[in-house]
């Protein structure tokens, strides 16, 4: 007797839920035949995947427009996977909230996402200006094109480092991103030589980022925060300012999780 395939089946499913669910977080609020579309399975199947949502609380249906969107109870999934890293959110938040001031410009706290090789944006504070760089909270960046990613990835430990490189998937996402493993391997050397880490154009064209490590109190990097600016916008003259503001955020946030 030939096995059921019960577990393919399964899994097809569970492949098909979370389409649906991160096609409806980037559209935030799509028709069935967008869902069905970008989740590519039919509409029959992103309907009855739907309904079942919208019985247990994760989407909600506008009555006039019947289109679909994500409720609140998902966000309070995420805010959960949060807990145990409340010390953390306080004192980047502190240090987050002085570079803002100072700044002006967007800034964002990352955390490495073990999964596959990128950076997790967990807080932010937006900028003082019209024209900025605007992030998502729970977005997902590779580590290889960002600077907060290779802040984080700089101050591991070689072997980690090693790894790490040696799995990812350089992809061109920007004007200069570095998609050769030799030369990320020396932008990490030159990032922790110099305490900071910094990308201009390399995970999105006209956006130029600068970064610091936070460490844990075993020395072990746990965070990164970054300042982002539009290209036109950054000051040459003050690069050396920006540099202080954010190595002092990043030293004193570590200090404040006890590394000495």
């Amino acid at each position: 007797m030939a096995p059921r395939p019960q577990k393919t089946e399964n899994a097809a499913a569970v492949l098909k839920v979370f389409a649906v669910l991160e096609s409806l977080a980037e559209e935030r609020r799509a028709s069935l035949a967008e869902i069905a579309q970008r989740a590519m399975t039919s509409k029959t199947t992103a309907h009855r995947l739907l309904q079942t949502m919208l019985d247990l609380g994760y989407v909600e249906q506008d009555r006039e427009t019947e289109k679909y969107a994500l409720t609140l109870k998902l966000f309070g999934l995420g805010a959960r996977i949060l807990r145990g890293q409340e010390d953390l959110l306080r004192v980047c938040d502190r240090e987050m909230g002085k570079l803002s001031r100072a700044t002006g410009e967007s800034i964002n706290l990352g955390v490495m996402d073990d999964f596959d090789q990128r950076v997790a944006y967990i807080h932010k504070y937006d900028s003082a200006y019209n024209l900025s760089m605007q992030s998502t909270l729970g977005k997902r960046n590779p580590l290889h094109s960002t600077s907060l990613g290779k802040a984080l990835l700089a101050f591991r430990d070689e072997d980690e480092i090693t790894e790490r490189v040696a799995a990812m998937e350089l992809k061109k996402l920007a004007p200069r991103t570095i998609t050769d493993r030799d030369a990320l391997r020396e932008e990490l050397a030159a990032t922790r030589a110099r305490g900071y880490a910094e990308e201009i154009e390399e995970s999105e064209a006209g956006v130029r980022c600068m970064a610091a490590p936070v460490m844990d109190h075993a020395g072990k990097s746990v965070a990164a925060i970054s300042i982002a600016f539009p290209l036109v916008r950054f000051d040459e003259s003050r690069k050396a300012e920006y540099v202080r503001l954010l190595t002092e955020a990043g030293r004193a946030a570590s200090a404040a999780l006890g590394y000495v």
